[in-house]
């Protein structure tokens, strides 16, 4: 079974990659939500993008637990 599951975490990377090759437009809002900070100075940039790391962990906590539940 952890050898289907590790095929499967491959084929969802990829179907996102391929996602979000052919439609970047769509994901322009993810990195810019309330809560991420950007500092911009003349000769230094910072990004800490603390609300998409927050919606990231929760969506693959929520994953993680229906993979358990259904095994």
């Amino acid at each position: 079974m952890k050898g289907n599951l590790i095929i499967y975490i491959g084929l969802a990377i990829v179907a996102i990659g391929l996602f979000y090759a052919y439609f970047p437009q769509t994901l322009t809002w993810f990195g810019n939500l309330p809560g991420d900070i950007k500092v911009e100075k003349p000769n230094a940039k910072f990004y800490f993008p603390v609300t998409s790391m927050i919606l990231i962990s929760i969506f693959i906590n929520v994953v993680i637990r229906l993979i358990k539940y259904l095994q």
